[in-house]
């Protein structure tokens, strides 16, 4: 245990002796609060090493718009589609069929957002998109994977373990929502909850940490590039060699057409012995403001769109595609032998990056909170992407899919310009609809009917509704 002493000697020598201004006019108490604090951020990283990695992290964003390398497609042996190609559409999923009946497949699933951008006070998670049954994002995606199981085995015989990672102020709220609503028909021991890191905060010059109140630094979450730090804090790999974990499927909560431990998915990676795979979608023209996977320097990345030229942006290749295309969408593949032999590295050596934030804070010289419509601090935080790297390009593969069946993620509060509710049940909608269309059925013109999860994973099992007509709103197929 570190003493009082201990801790003042760990923060004074990274210059941050000014936390202590105000600590022998507090209780003893909120003495111990304070230094409780200050403790358990010391014991995840050194202050001194923290002040560094926000020094560093201020000259990376600075070098990021010069420092651009040489930016290339990825070869035709990592980058694959299934756009138009059915037959391996079909290889694929039997592939990833055949790991999921094994017992070899689990799901990590980043739902530590909270829905305050959305006008919820609940984790974003539980959030109602619209649909006419009123399903939670959590609960749609359950359903998914209700029915993949079903797919993959007989009598309940298989459970693809649910692995949760939270933040600490939705780690309550999430929990008690799966609780009151019966863990949406999965069992309780399939589903682990887990949460992400946090950092402190600095002043803009990178120097100064912050507090927000007199017994506490200013944290927030480390970004999803803390999922590394979290799986090994929270001993998630022993758990995966445990249930004999061979393949991790990882999405983020707020795509709600995420096709949740995708067979195809698995199955591709399976096929090509890819250790890390990522999803894109074709970027739809050349000024979408997206991240793009690619190499630099030979070797796998995710780029911003700001990093490349307007000619490099708009340049395409025999076919008539943008070269560079391959839209970054947060939703990966990672084998369990990668994150063994990978993962004590990745937390120890991945970079910082900053976001210029309003923050408020406490002033322990004035003791008054202040809060300011500007930004007056720097969050650090860490990109999930920045280990692609580290992956040799012969064992990184990227699969193109199908933005309309696979992505649509949940960003802005109702009535913004994209990525809102409204877009998200549409598309849910949209392609519910064509499954049944497909399937035969007959529905009126602007008719949108939601199919469930639990019926439907891909547009399976809807022949019984071949000829059936749906001619008003509001339909659910359950």
């Amino acid at each position: 245990m570190m003493t009082v002493v201990d801790i003042r000697e760990k923060y004074i020598s990274a210059n941050q002796g000014h936390l202590f201004g105000h600590f022998d006019g507090l209780g003893a108490d909120e003495q111990d609060e304070l230094i409780h604090d200050l403790s358990s951020v010391a014991q995840r990283v050194e202050p001194t090493k923290l002040v560094k990695d926000c020094k560093d992290a201020i000259q990376l964003s600075k070098a990021n718009g010069s420092n651009k390398g040489s930016i290339e497609p990825l070869p035709s042996s990592s980058y694959h589609s299934i756009i138009g190609n059915e037959s391996a559409e079909r290889e694929y999923w039997d592939l990833g069929m055949k790991a999921i009946s094994n017992g070899e497949v689990a799901v990590i699933l980043m739902a530590g957002g909270q829905g305050t951008r959305l006008g919820s006070s609940l984790p974003k998670g539980c959030y109602d998109i619209g649909l006419p049954s009123h399903k939670s994002l959590f609960q749609i995606q359950a359903e998914k994977l209700i029915r993949l199981q079903n797919l993959a085995g007989t009598n309940n015989s298989i459970q693809i373990p649910w692995y949760i990672m939270t933040s600490e102020p939705t780690r309550k709220s999430t929990e008690a929502f799966f609780k009151e609503n019966s863990y949406f028909g999965l069992e309780a021991s399939q589903i682990m909850f887990f949460n992400q890191g946090t950092l402190p905060a600095f002043d803009l010059n990178g120097e100064k940490l912050l507090l927000s109140s007199p017994t506490r630094l200013v944290q927030s979450p480390d970004g999803n590039g803390g999922l590394y730090r979290a799986i090994k804090d929270n001993n998630i790999l022993q758990n995966f060699e445990k249930r004999n974990i061979k393949h991790v499927y990882m999405y983020c909560v707020d795509n709600v057409l995420s096709k949740v431990a995708d067979p195809v998915f698995i199955g591709f990676a399976i096929k090509y012995g890819f250790e890390l795979a990522t999803k894109a979608v074709r970027k739809r023209d050349a000024t979408e403001s997206v991240g793009l996977i690619a190499t630099k320097d030979s070797k796998p990345c995710v780029i911003e769109y700001s990093e490349i030229s307007k000619e490099l942006s708009e340049a395409k290749d025999d076919q008539g595609l943008l070269k560079l295309r391959a839209a970054n969408i947060v939703n990966h593949y990672y084998s369990v032998d990668l994150l063994k032999k990978s993962l004590d590295s990745w937390c120890g050596d991945m970079s910082y990056h900053i976001a210029k934030k309003k923050i408020p804070m406490y002033d322990n010289a004035t003791g008054k909170y202040i809060k300011t419509e500007e930004a007056n601090g720097i969050k650090l935080e860490q990109f999930i992407f920045d280990v692609f790297p580290t992956v040799p390009l012969d064992k990184f593969g990227c699969l193109e899919v199908e933005r309309s069946k696979e992505f649509s993620p949940l960003k802005n509060a109702p009535g913004s310009k994209n990525d809102t509710p409204e877009t998200s049940r549409s598309s849910y909608l949209e392609l519910g609809s064509s499954w049944l269309k497909d399937s035969g059925a007959i529905l009126k013109e602007n008719v949108l009917v939601e199919v469930s999860g639990k019926i439907s994973y891909a547009g399976e099992n809807l022949e019984q509704y071949k000829g059936k007509m749906f001619d008003s709103e509001g339909a659910i197929l359950e």
